[in-house]
This record gives structure tokens, C-alpha cells and sequence, in this order.
């Protein structure tokens, strides 16, 4: 495969930032997109909802399913593969998207805290995927992709944010699981992490402000990476955790200063990403 032309992407969350930036790069091939999001009114402090991101998905050349749900709630899941498969008639990708993050150490992070990461991180990629399988069972070339990182635990990242880790590392499990258990079925699942931050509003307002956003990649290193990963054919790629800059290059990318989030910023100046550092 070289396009996502008529594929149909079920996603959770995409309302702003990586996910949003995934799913135009899709609609600039004609793909559709059912977004799974709880954004459905302006947050004071965030900008987009699923609403807007449907526009600009539509404006971008795809056609938009926004689905107004919580990716942790069994039915919201189950309604959004019910109508992502009514609307399009059928499931060929699921991206697993959404993700809380909260990096208190342990003793700072609240209990409400530690189980909305659980929920939303690992619940919500489980469930996604599980309900969206036998769908995808038909597509001709399926994939499950996690933005989650590779299962570096050690010491160093378990122990600076345990809660955090624990959730993050607990979507590439669920993913690799899934990837082993239906590989027969031709279903490709994968994870998907980058070498540096990348300039969201996760970015901007817990790991370090306008400082950090300025030496953090743009959300299209991302996108371009996630393209990479769900054209290729199914049954070649799965089990894998990759990493953003490693696909691209792989793919003939040798500069990636385009990419930077302040024009001219040296790849020596970027903040290394959290877990792979």
C-alpha cells in the first residue's frame, strides 16, 4: 500500500496536538476518521475539540466521524465501533491515541490521578482494540498502532514517575499482547515513540513551558512516522516497538530539520524524549 485512500481510522482522542496531526496526514489521501473524544466543548485552556477537528479533517480532503465518548466506558467503545462501521463500513486501522500524563513522584500522585492514567492508558487501548478486532478481522490490511514507548524499565524512568511509567508501559503491553495473540489473523499491532518531545500542550504545560516547547519537534514528525507504519503491509510489520525518527529514516527521511518546532533549532538542542534518553 502507498495511500490511505478510502481507509477507514478509528481513533481516541485526536481533538489537538499528535492525534489530530495523524489524522490529516490521512485525510490529504481521502481516509476516513471517527474520533473518539470527550472534547465537546471548548476547555478553557486547550485548544480544538472533536467538532473542530472534524472540520479540519474534512477541509483537509477526508471525511470525519466525531464521536463524543469516553475511551474508558464499554459502551462509548462499543457505540464507536458500531458507528464508525455503520457510517464507513468498516474498521481497517485503530489508533490508540488518547493519554493522560501526570509525572508526580509517588507520594505527590493522587489516587484519582494514577487510576485516570490507568483508565484512559491502559483500559482504554485494551478495550479499543478488543472491539474493534473482529471488524478489523475483515479489513484487508489491518493495523493497531499505540503512541506509546518501548519497554525501557529500568530504574531511571520506573523511578522517576513510577504512576506515569506504569501506564505508558502498560499500552505497549496491551499492544504486543494483542499483536501476538491475533498475529494469525493477519492484524499488524505496533507502537510508535519519538527521540525527542514533541510540541503539544502536554508539552507546554506539565513537562517545562515555552522552554521545552522550543526545543521539541512539530506533531508532523509524528504523523509522517504513523503513515509510514500504517501503509505497510500488515503481515510484514507487527510486535514492534518503533521509534519515529528510526521509520522515517527507513523510509529515505535524512533531514529532519524541518521537523524542529523553532526554525533552525540544531537536532543537539531538542529535548531528548522522557523515556528514551
Amino acid at each position: 500500500m502507498t495511500s490511505l485512500a478510502g481507509k477507514t481510522i478509528l481513533m481516541s482522542g485526536g481533538s489537538r496536538g499528535i492525534g489530530l496531526a495523524i489524522a490529516l496526514r490521512a485525510a490529504r489521501d481521502g481516509a476516513n476518521i471517527a474520533m473518539l473524544a470527550k472534547t465537546d466543548t471548548p476547555h478553557p485552556k486547550l485548544e480544538g475539540t472533536v467538532h473542530t477537528a472534524a472540520a479540519a479533517i474534512r477541509e483537509a480532503g477526508g471525511q470525519a466521524l466525531p464521536i463524543v465518548g469516553d475511551v474508558r466506558n464499554d459502551d462509548d467503545v462499543t457505540e464507536a465501533v458500531l458507528k464508525t462501521q455503520g457510517e464507513f463500513g468498516g474498521i481497517d486501522i485503530v489508533v490508540n491515541n488518547a493519554s493522560v500524563i501526570d509525572l508526580s513522584g509517588s507520594l505527590d500522585l493522587a489516587t484519582k490521578k494514577y487510576d485516570l492514567m490507568q483508565g484512559v492508558n491502559v483500559r482504554g487501548t485494551f478495550l479499543l482494540s478488543r472491539s474493534a478486532i473482529p471488524v478489523l478481522r475483515d479489513a484487508e490490511n489491518p493495523h493497531i498502532l499505540s503512541l506509546s514507548p518501548p519497554l525501557n524499565v529500568t530504574a531511571k524512568w520506573l523511578g522517576a514517575h513510577t504512576g506515569y511509567s506504569l501506564a505508558k508501559f502498560g499500552m505497549t503491553m496491551a499492544t504486543l499482547g494483542i499483536a501476538a495473540e491475533f498475529a494469525e489473523a493477519g492484524i499488524a499491532a505496533n507502537t510508535l515513540w519519538p527521540r525527542t518531545t514533541i510540541a503539544t500542550a502536554a508539552v507546554q504545560n506539565v513537562l517545562g513551558g515555552d522552554r521545552i516547547m522550543a526545543a521539541s519537534r512539530t506533531p508532523e514528525i509524528y504523523a509522517d512516522a504513523a503513515y509510514e507504519v500504517l501503509t505497510a503491509p500488515a503481515r510484514e510489520r507487527t510486535g514492534q516497538t518503533l521509534i519515529v525518527e528510526d521509520v522515517l529514516e527507513a523510509a529515505g527521511v535524512t533531514d529532519f530539520a524541518r521537523y524542529a518546532a523553532v526554525p533552525g533549532t540544531p537536532d543537539s538542542a531538542l529535548f531528548p524524549d522522557i523515556f528514551l534518553d
